[in-house]
């Protein structure tokens, strides 16, 4: 900013100078001639005068006597010598009717050419006097010395009319405008430095400040809460210091509270889990003497001892998954690593759910590459993962087909869950991963889920460096897919199986850190390029399909 704020003052000042400059230099130029002109035609006028009353009072009759009184007219005209001296030429007039004998002559020095065509027709024109900027020749083939001519005609004896032509050089003038050019083009660069030095030091001080409160904020959202910026001085600088200040210290202030409140909401969570364990473990001793007399109780106590039981599953799967959650968000996680095939997981899960599947009249199609598919994985969060995906689909795959395909890549491996149920609306999308959010809060849940089992297995994605993300169209069905890295640490950086089914090779490219996908951005795609080299010409994936 400091250099685009210089460079501009600096081009702006070149500008500016350069137009003042060059006006400034104009009107000089403009005086001097017209000062140097003025006074060329008085002294022109006095000597045409003086010659036309020597003209007069000579007393030649013949052409000798003539020359010698031109000879002596034109070293009277001419004047003193030096740098300075005025040149005289003297020429037949133009107008002239009556042929002349009378020879061009000039001062030493001045060629006849000198006279421009344009002056001496401007002479014979006009009966006053005339005057003209011409040049006069160097001898040295340098720049020309400015000169003004000044013309009129005069009649001499035995000759006729003639044009008199005087001839002030402008030297001195041109080395006065020279000497300004100069000292304006010194100046004006001189101007435009000293403009550039005051951006410089004005910009620096507004600048400085400015850094210093982008390097504070950068340190600030890198958790150190404590920087401050030091303030000087009360001008709006300072005052917007102080204000940052403030700001810092709110913010400080208000982290500080919402950090003790999440971890007060974290060790109430915990404590109340942990402390309703005893009880439950009480209730269900009790309810499970009571459901095994079940048989020789009324009808309605019969069921309602059923209804106990399965509700106390139900809320001991609450309390585990509300401890797991606990300990995410206290940093507590920590995976179990080992080498594992993902399809045996995947295998373990499909068949345990297999009862399940065929109770919702659902058909499970297990589609896996022949090859293993090694990761360094936590296999027992995996599988909670995929029991989870799985049990999702079976839950709202309205009894329709459910796929399940793993594949692998040389960087990561895949399993992606497929249901052809109602589907997931574009505006649910980003909250699928949510805790106890439901697309559909009039929907049973006839699987006894607790609503944090997908954020559960967002949260074990996250711990692997993976991605879970979904897509879901209203009326077809949705995808579940988890990529995760084959070995610890590495960057995911496509995935080896598409999330939307009908983009075929394609696919959305996930966040890095595992955030869920929006059919929003259905137009980023991924390359799987990587799987197909991997995978055998033929027979590259075998199919096991469970019957519901």
């Amino acid at each position: 900013m400091r250099l685009r704020v210089v460079a501009t003052t600096m081009l702006l000042g070149l500008l500016v100078v350069l137009f003042v400059g060059s006006f400034l230099s104009f009107r000089i130029q403009a005086g001097l001639i017209n000062s140097r002109q003025d006074s060329a035609m008085i002294e022109a006028e006095r000597l045409t005068d003086q010659a036309k009353g020597l003209v007069a009072t000579s007393d030649y009759t013949e052409a000798d006597g003539r020359e010698t009184f031109l000879k002596d007219l034109m070293s009277q005209l001419e004047g003193p010598g030096g740098p300075e001296a005025r040149g005289v030429v003297l020429l037949p007039a133009q107008r002239s009717t009556v042929p002349s004998d009378l020879r061009p002559r000039s001062s030493p020095g001045i060629l006849q050419s000198v006279v421009p065509e344009s002056l001496r027709a401007a002479v014979n024109r006009q009966s006053r006097q005339q005057a003209q900027i011409t040049t006069l020749p160097a001898a040295d083939n340098h720049r020309g010395t400015p000169a003004l001519a000044v013309g009129s005609i005069i009649d001499i004896r035995l000759s006729g009319p003639s044009e008199l032509y005087f001839i002030f050089p402008l030297k001195r003038e041109q080395e006065i405008l020279d000497l300004v050019q100069r000292t304006l083009l010194l100046g004006g660069i001189g101007l435009v430095l000293l403009v550039g030095g005051v951006a410089y030091v004005v910009t620096r001080q507004v600048v400085t400040p400015v850094r210093l409160a982008a390097k504070t904020a950068e340190e600030l959202a890198s958790g150190r809460l404590d920087r401050r910026m030091q303030v000087r001085g009360q001008d709006d600088i300072a005052r917007l210091g102080r204000a940052f200040n403030g700001m810092a210290a709110s913010l400080e202030r208000q982290i500080h509270q919402l950090e003790e409140l999440s971890r007060v909401q974290r060790r109430f969570v915990s404590d109340v889990s942990h402390e309703l364990r005893t009880p439950l473990t009480t209730i269900r001793m009790a309810s499970e003497v009571i459901h095994e007399g079940r048989h020789g109780l009324d009808p309605v106590l019969s069921r309602s001892a059923e209804l106990l039981q399965n509700q106390l599953d139900r809320f001991e799967s609450l309390l585990t998954d509300l401890l797991e959650i606990s300990r995410f968000d206290a940093g507590a996680a920590v995976l179990d690593i080992e080498a594992d095939d993902v399809r045996e997981v995947v295998e373990r899960v499909v068949e345990a759910l297999l009862p399940l599947a065929e109770s919702r009249g659902s058909t499970i199609e297990l589609v896996m590459p022949p090859y293993p598919c090694l990761a360094q994985v936590d296999s027992r969060r995996v599988e909670r993962i995929v029991r989870n995906l799985v049990g999702n689909a079976i839950e709202h795959g309205e009894g329709g087909l459910i796929e399940v395909r793993v594949a692998g890549s040389s960087e990561a491996v895949a399993i992606a869950v497929h249901d052809h149920g109602v589907g997931i609306n574009v505006d649910d999308l980003a909250m699928v991963f949510n805790r106890f959010w439901r697309a559909d809060l009039a929907r049973a849940r006839t699987t006894g889920g607790t609503g944090l089992g997908l954020a559960i297995a967002q949260e074990d994605a996250h711990l692997h460096g993976g991605w879970l993300q979904a897509w879901g169209e209203p009326g077809v069905g949705a995808v579940f897919r988890l990529t995760l890295p084959r070995q610890v640490g590495a960057v995911l950086v496509g995935s080896p199986l598409p999330l939307v089914p009908h983009l075929g090779d394609s696919d959305l490219v996930g966040d890095q850190v595992g955030s869920a996908i929006s059919a929003d951005v259905a137009e980023v795609l991924d390359s799987t390029s990587g799987l197909d080299a991997l995978l055998p010409e033929s027979g590259s994936e075998h199919s096991m399909r469970q019957p519901g």
